[in-house]
């Protein structure tokens, strides 16, 4: 387990910012935390980072304690803010060569390996250039270099792509994904997570300083209680699909494409009952070539927990 955690709570006097959170991850996998702002993920993500101290509760990182043994911790993660802290009067390359100083690493060793994290965050070409001058993209992808200077095992990212263009949000999905091909356990949290479901591995919806869910994206999306999307395409006679699917008490709220031979419309009916449905519209000689139900992505899981939606 490389990232283990147990119980872990946070009280600031009557206030709970964190709230009993349990939570175990394997090495090598992408976890993507989502919530309301002040839901608990910064909170989480600093307790991580040995940047704050629990109320209660332990987490562990590749077997260390972030409550006994802060230290041993802080070499196995890397971690970026929600806001950057950049020296603007160094250039790049200083910028990386003082941390990576910071971290212990010889002479030798940071010459041979800055170039190699420039280069990974694409921004060889603004090696010599002073930090103040450089994007807010450009600044968000050094302080991932930053954090990668002494190679760990787990990367702590609160909102990396956060005020970034859409060309610079490609970018660091981009990098994020290499940095998944190469084994890091990555923790993201992002307000826009559909960009990086592709790359999520796994997802936790945090709400009240409460995990209220917790797995990959189909689980997360079937836990999410209301109506589902259905899409039916007919071969023809859509007026008379119309009629039969209307008669159902599952269904409301259709729609009616005639150019697509097409009918939307909500269900409320379980899977089981999803099937069946299908199977007695054919046994009605209603002449369906397609059933497919519109899936949510992690757009629609946050705004439905941002909403208040229930979930089990």
């Amino acid at each position: 387990m490389m990232v283990d955690i147990q119980g872990l709570t946070k009280k600031y006097g009557s206030f709970t910012a964190l709230d009993n959170l349990t939570l175990s991850l394997d090495e090598g996998v992408v976890f993507g935390f989502v919530g309301a702002n002040g839901a608990g993920k910064s909170t989480t993500f600093s307790i991580l980072a040995t940047l704050l101290s629990p109320t209660s509760g332990d987490a562990f990182i590749n077997g260390k304690s972030v409550v006994r043994e802060p230290k041993e911790v802080r070499k196995q993660i890397g971690y970026m803010p929600d806001f950057f802290g950049v020296y603007d009067q160094l250039k790049a390359d200083e910028y990386l060569d003082f941390y990576g100083a910071s971290y212990g690493l010889s002479h030798a060793e940071r010459k041979v390996l800055i170039p190699q994290l420039l280069e990974l965050v694409n921004l060889t070409h603004k090696r010599y250039e002073y930090v103040d001058l450089l994007s807010r993209g450009m600044k968000q992808r050094l302080c991932l270099a930053r954090s990668l200077i002494h190679d760990p095992k787990v990367l702590i990212l609160d909102e990396p792509a956060s005020g970034l263009d859409p060309r610079a949000r490609v970018e660091m999905r981009d990098i994020l994904k290499h940095l998944k091909s190469l084994g890091k356990t990555i923790l993201i949290s992002s307000h826009i997570l559909p960009e990086l479901a592709e790359m999520c591995d796994e997802i936790g919806v945090i709400d009240n300083g409460k995990l209220i869910a917790h797995g990959n994206v189909h689980e997360i999306q079937g836990q999410l209680q209301g109506d589902k999307r259905i899409i039916v395409k007919v071969v023809n006679q859509i007026d008379r699909a119309r009629a039969y699917f209307e008669e159902n008490p599952l269904i409301s709220s259709i729609e009616l494409n005639e150019e697509r031979n097409e009918l939307t419309f909500n269900y409320r009916g379980k899977m089981e009952e999803q099937v069946q449905l299908l199977k007695n519209a054919l046994l009605a000689d209603i002449p369906i070539f397609a059933l497919t139900e519109e899936e949510k992505d992690l757009e629609d899981v946050f705004m439905a927990i941002t909403k208040g939606a229930d979930i089990e």
